[in-house]
């Protein structure tokens, strides 16, 4: 058996309006993550890497869009994003601040 390493499960953060808000009113940062990862591994990468205690995980799989060149049809891949929880009063710095 491999060890385990939180970056083969983390594959970036998502920025974006929704998640912004979801950090402010809720204390949820929003994560794209490996299909395959569930939800104890996704919270054992997220303690591991920012050293914060998670509360809750969820997890969704979004449906890769069908996108035209043409005549051609080609589609996105599906991924998988999730939604963790921190307990009061912990948060993350996702966006470091430049000089």
């Amino acid at each position: 058996m491999t060890e385990f390493n939180p970056y083969n499960t983390l594959v970036r953060p998502l920025l974006t309006e929704r998640s912004t808000i979801l950090k402010e009113k809720f204390n949820q940062y929003v994560f794209e993550v490996v299909p395959s990862a569930s939800k104890p591994e996704i919270k054992k990468a997220v303690e591991q890497l920012f050293k914060v205690k998670v509360e809750k995980v969820r997890t969704m799989n979004v449906l890769g869009q069908d996108k035209r060149m043409g005549r051609s049809v080609g589609k996105r891949p599906d991924w998988k994003k999730s939604i963790v929880k921190l307990a009061e009063g912990q948060k993350i710095d996702l966006v470091e601040q430049a000089g």
